[in-house]
Order: C-alpha cells, then sequence, then structure tokens
C-alpha cells in the first residue's frame, strides 16, 4: 500500500513526500499546537464505542494535548488533565473517555487492580499515555499513535498504526 507523509493546513493537507509502507501505517507531519488540536478534534469525532487509542512518544510531545482535543470531539466539555498519580480519569461526553496515564505503573498487575478490561473493552473511548508500558493487555484492534518532534520547534510527527478497516475510517482526517 501506497503511504502518503502529509502536512496539514487550514482545510486542506498537501503531500509532501510518498513511501511504501505496511497497509496499516500512515505519518503525519502536523506543524504546529493548533493543527494538533485540530487533528485531534477531528479524531474524537470519528471514534467509536470500544475504540482504544495509545499514545507513544518522548516527554512533551504532545500526547496530553492530543487527549484534550480528542475529548472536544467526544463532546467533552470538562477541562482534561493528565492522570498521572491516577493512573484513569473519566469524562461524560458523546461516548464516555477513560484517560489512561501509565507513565507511573511499576507492574502491570497495576492495571488488574484497577479493572482495565472494563475499560478497554467497555462502552466507551479509551486514550492510553505511554501504551507501550501495557502493550501486553492491549486489546489487537487499537489505534496507536507515535508522537514524535519534528524538525520545527513545533512541528510533530505522528505515526499511525491500525488495522485495515480502522484506517479506512480514519482515511476522512489523513
Amino acid at each position: 500500500m501506497t503511504v502518503f507523509i502529509c502536512k496539514i493546513y487550514e482545510q486542506s493537507i498537501e503531500i509532501q513526500e510518498v513511501q511504501t509502507v505496511s497497509e496499516q501505517e500512515v505519518t503525519l507531519l502536523i506543524e504546529n499546537e493548533e493543527k494538533m488540536q485540530a487533528f485531534g478534534l477531528s479524531l474524537g469525532k470519528l471514534l467509536l464505542k470500544g475504540d482504544v487509542v495509545c499514545l507513544t512518544g518522548d516527554l512533551g510531545a504532545g500526547k496530553t494535548t492530543l487527549t484534550k482535543s480528542i475529548a472536544l470531539g467526544l463532546g467533552i466539555d470538562e477541562y482534561v488533565t493528565s492522570p498521572s498519580y491516577t493512573i484513569v480519569n473519566e469524562y461524560e461526553g458523546r461516548l464516555p473517555l477513560y484517560h489512561f496515564d501509565v507513565y507511573r505503573i511499576n507492574d502491570v498487575e497495576e492495571m488488574y487492580e484497577l479493572g482495565y478490561e472494563e475499560y478497554f473493552f467497555g462502552s466507551g473511548v479509551c486514550v492510553i499515555e505511554w501504551a507501550g508500558m501495557v502493550e501486553d493487555l492491549l486489546p489487537e484492534n487499537r489505534i496507536w499513535l507515535e508522537i514524535y518532534q519534528g524538525e520545527q520547534f513545533t512541528e510533530r510527527k505522528i505515526i499511525i498504526k491500525s488495522d485495515e478497516e480502522t484506517m479506512k475510517r480514519l482515511e476522512a482526517i489523513i
């Protein structure tokens, strides 16, 4: 499958370069925080019951910023904060949002104590920051977003990985 590396602008996407990768991967270049928020808002509007969004990337890459925008796309009006010490925050919107930050998980057993299965396989949407730390517990059908610093200070590179069906649903925003 041919994948486009895109740069998101006001209302259009400019193709910057083309590369071939697996059928389930797309790379986006987002030029600033405003565009990251627009991407998150659009993603939130497309998410369905049972979707699990996995976020990875360095500290300060934009995981929480993206999550806040996803929450807006889900119709959540509450102020969204990173659940760094509580592990999970719950919000009500069009669908419930379960926002995990597993950075401080010392042992995956803590996820069992939280009852993670009810969240991951429940009726809402999960967004999991630092998802790589609990990868063995995640469902196969997930949306994996790796966020990296771009060439410019405000630019971010997002590698999106998911199953073919989900990628087709996401085509509207990528």
